[in-house]
């Protein structure tokens, strides 16, 4: 099936995922979504053979989420997913020749180019038909210094085959890679779009490291053509994410705030403001079933009524602080330590974050998706 076909679905309802950044905290986020595939299997009478990609129309990540949603689209169960990260995981944390690592960055990226292009394939490109649902990549482009959230829309503007800077033509494994250029971990990645040169490092330092709203936005808006249409029964959007990290320190002292503290501490306070705003957006114009409180004021918004007079998509939110009252709240996890999870490079935790990951899944209900459940046999499986 062509990218056109996927993009014209004339069948609602329209289902999307959207995968936060986090690096190997990615783990937590595979957990969730394996049990998202085995609740749908088992609701639509599906065999094994059934993946996430017969299901979601579209979908997003950022970082180590561009990994598995790229993985997803490309058809791939969750185990085979899972088996990805465990396998590799340890091999993309490379270390970086010690010079390199004090000038310039933690990890090399030779091992993970070469894990991407085994994965995806060295000569697919992001408008290959091998892709079996549309698929948007977040990172930000440092040339232009602005977030680039690019999809493989054959509508979007700068998608269009006869263009020479066409996204379509771009190495999908490549701006996987852009993607997941964190800055201090892992060197940028130089794109060749057309007959110019762009520096692409981690979207995660976007404001979509959860790409949920953003996604939703670029499946409606009238410039990206797609067109698809709203209301809580005619669209579900689900987002997973990788565990929030909040620096909650009840003992700061403001004489300690100076500017190496800042320099540290800034870029990660925005990141978590920006994944905690996009969840806010999809709470207010969607209908939230699921998902913890936002903050003690305005609680977890299920239930509650927004600006519209109705609903324009159906919202469901998985993701978990990573602090000790965050893992006490999942319940059986009292002898993990919060600081052995919370990194991303925390590789040599992944067992622990596996358990954080299948204690979050026990949020998955069938309920959630009872109004988006069709037959196995009506489900269009590409190939």
């Amino acid at each position: 099936m062509s990218l056109k076909d996927k993009a014209n679905k004339k069948t609602g309802p329209y289902k999307l995922l959207a995968l936060d950044g986090g690096g190997i905290r990615g783990m937590i986020s595979l957990e969730v979504l394996a049990e998202i595939e085995a609740t749908l299997r088992k609701a639509l009478g599906a065999d094994e053979k059934f993946v996430l990609a017969d299901y979601f129309d579209y979908v997003a990540g950022t970082s180590t989420g561009a990994i598995i949603a790229t993985a997803i689209s490309k058809g791939m169960s969750v185990a085979e997913i899972k088996k990805f990260y465990q396998d590799s995981g340890k091999s993309m944390f490379d270390k970086a020749f010690i010079l390199t690592q004090i000038r310039r960055y933690k990890y090399g990226d030779e091992n993970l180019s070469a894990e991407l292009k085994k994965a995806f394939g060295e000569d697919t490109t992001f408008g290959s038909e091998d892709l079996k649902t549309l698929l948007m990549l977040v990172m930000r482009n440092a040339t232009k210094d602005s977030p680039w959230p690019v999809s493989n829309n054959p509508y979007a503007k700068f998608n269009d085959p006869e263009r020479p800077d066409s996204n379509l033509n771009l190495p999908l494994w490549q701006l996987v890679r852009a993607s997941t250029a964190a800055p201090t971990f892992f060197p940028p990645e130089q794109v060749q779009l057309g007959d110019q040169k762009f520096i692409f490092v981690d979207g995660a330092i976007t404001p979509y490291n959860n790409p949920a709203f953003q996604l939703f936005l670029m499946a409606t808006l009238e410039p990206y053509q797609l067109n698809w249409p709203t209301g809580e029964d005619k669209m579900l959007l689900v987002s997973v994410g990788t565990g929030t990290t909040p620096n909650i320190n009840p003992d700061l002292d403001a004489f300690k705030m100076h500017k190496l503290y800042n320099a540290e501490k800034i870029p990660a306070a925005l990141m978590l403001s920006s994944q905690k705003e996009q969840d806010l957006l999809c709470r207010i114009f969607g209908k939230c079933l699921s998902g913890d409180a936002i903050n003690s004021e305005v609680g977890d918004l299920i239930g509650t009524n927004g600006p519209l007079e109705s609903k324009l998509f159906t919202y469901l939110r998985y993701d978990v602080e990573l602090t000790r009252k965050g893992l006490d709240q999942l319940g059986e996890l009292e002898d993990i330590n919060e600081k052995h999870v919370e990194k991303m490079d925390s590789v040599e935790h992944m067992d622990e974050l596996r358990r954080i990951g299948k204690q979050l899944a026990k949020k998955v209900k069938l309920e959630h998706f009872s109004n988006f459940l069709q037959s196995a046999a009506s489900l269009t499986t590409v190939g």
